[in-house]
């Protein structure tokens, strides 16, 4: 565990936290020292829920230390038993309360508590958020779902949306209703809007619809050795994917295949006319493994896209994004240290990022587009209008969402026309991007002294003013390449004549 300014994940309590609060009749007493509740904000701030989660901290303070936690501990978890009455109790430690090793699920577990209570060992120094998701719906399952009857008709249960997870409202809303569509219907929804009561009814399902593998596949797996219910292994996010999706679930149930593609707007988009200058265009995707797996698919096979680098924060699915870099002939990258990723970005400079929030921020810094397509978010990615990422709605999203900040790039080219404006000129900048003033300053610094960061090549000052006549979403391309054309010649020094030999030698 280090400090940091910015994280991908918490440490898993708050992974746990994620399934508590998207659950109902559920409470966690979490072992955790005062100030350990900050957690409340990610709910309550980010996420905007109308009531704070059902969590209770038994909140020792340091002279707490030299005396008994554990009947702090006890006393926390008799209250929220009976103050709560929920239908379950999940019981674990913070990261600091882990140290001080009081055992929680041990001593929860001889209170004699009329509820089922089931203890959590999420080790906070080896894992983190994700994990600790995953493993507590794991746990809930395994310790509240049993073999049942079959529902008389197919049905099957949606498994992993959380609070806290990128567009999983949404998400569950398109997928029931391509379900629905055929003949399917939805026996539980879970973490997300389940109960206890639902945990224990899963096993009347015919099959298991894996939404999201970093908060359900543990929980999916177990089912299927000990419930019998199969799994769908395909994501569907992007047209390709949910074709295959719906595919997969007519093979799992004998169904005949149906999707009801009239909503469906995405190819016609991004194959018209004016969506060609996305043809090529340079992308790199960071977020968590679903996400950017399923991006990197739409990036280059639905809108054009060439993949100049994918990778992930989450290493349980680190695996599968090094083998899936092989396909897209790329370095994978497997980090949670933004410094890394923005070092990554800043090497391969691409016309676009598709990332979590902190790619957002990167991206600002850097002058580079980018589109949210992962958790981490902030509160703009969980907006009140139906904005999912799966299904046939989802992919008409995605390419709105992957668009409009190109289009803002073109935006800027027409600004860049009219540079001489008052309103317009260079040193006013583009609002869009928020670039610090230092940052124009020093960048306005290195432009004027000619000096290239990447080759330390000199550019003459004629041939700088001829390289900002060039559109500024290509501007990063025209230099890289006519950088590389005069390195191949020995060339130390740019002029305007190496500039437009590049040109046309490129052109060829």
């Amino acid at each position: 565990m280090r400090l940091t300014l910015w994280t991908y994940e918490g440490p898993p309590h708050v992974g746990a936290m994620r399934v508590a609060t998207g659950m109902k009749k559920l409470h966690y007493v979490l072992h955790a020292p005062q100030g350990d509740s900050y957690a409340d904000l990610l709910f309550t701030m980010i996420e905007r829920r109308d009531r704070r989660p059902p969590v209770t901290y038994t909140t020792f303070q340091a002279r707490d230390l030299g005396s008994d936690t554990a009947a702090l501990f006890k006393t926390a978890c008799r209250e929220a038993a009976e103050r709560f009455q929920p239908d379950a109790l999940i019981i674990g430690s913070s990261c600091t309360a882990e140290l001080i090793q009081d055992d929680p699920g041990g001593i929860a577990a001889t209170m004699g508590l009329n509820i089922p209570v089931i203890p959590l060992e999420l080790p906070s120094y080896q894992r983190k958020e994700n994990f600790g998701a995953d493993e507590t719906f794991f746990q809930i399952v395994k310790n509240l779902a049993k073999p049942c009857e079959r529902t008389k008709t197919t049905s099957c249960n949606l498994i992993g949306p959380t609070a806290l997870g990128f567009r999983h409202r949404d998400d569950i809303t398109e997928i029931t209703a391509l379900l629905e569509d055929m003949g399917i219907a939805v026996n539980a929804t879970a973490p997300m809007g389940a109960s206890p009561a639902t945990i224990r009814q899963l096993g009347r399902a015919h099959f298991n619809v894996l939404m999201y593998p970093e908060t359900g596949e543990a929980a999916c797996r177990w089912m299927e050795r000990a419930l019998k219910l199969p799994y769908t292994k395909t994501i569907p996010i992007g047209v390709g994917a949910v074709r295959e999706f719906i595919d997969e679930i007519s093979a799992l149930t004998g169904i005949a295949p149906y999707l009801d593609t009239h909503r469906l707007r995405f190819p016609w988009y991004s194959a018209s006319v004016d969506s060609t200058y996305l043809t090529g265009k340079r992308v790199f995707i960071f977020g968590d493994g679903t996400h950017v797996a399923t991006a990197a698919r739409i990036a280059r096979d639905e809108m054009g896209f060439d993949v100049a680098g994918i990778g992930c924060y989450n290493r349980e699915q680190a695996r599968m994004i090094r083998s899936l870099a092989k396909d897209y002939d790329v370095d994978p990258l497997i980090t949670d240290d933004y410094l890394e990723v923005e070092s990554r970005i800043s090497e391969l400079v691409p016309e676009m990022i598709l990332g979590t929030q902190m790619e957002r921020h990167i991206g600002k810094r850097l002058g580079i587009p980018c589109a949210v397509i992962s958790a981490p978010v902030h509160v703009q990615d969980f907006p009140a209008r139906y904005s999912p990422q799966m299904g046939i709605e989802g992919a008409n999203v995605i390419f709105d969402s992957w668009v409009h900040p190109l289009v803002m790039g073109l935006e800027e080219h027409l600004l860049h026309m009219f540079r001489e404006d008052f309103e317009f000129h260079d040193d006013a900048g583009a609002s869009h991007h928020g670039h610090p003033a230092d940052l124009r300053a020093s960048s306005a610094d290195a432009e004027s002294a000619g000096l290239s960061e990447a080759s330390d090549i000199l550019w003459l000052k004629e041939a700088e003013k001829e390289l900002r006549k060039v559109p500024f979403f290509v501007r990063g391309k025209a230099r890289r390449n006519t950088e590389s054309f005069a390195l191949e010649r020995g060339l130390t020094e740019i002029d305007v004549e190496t500039l437009y030999e590049a040109k046309a030698h490129y052109a060829r």
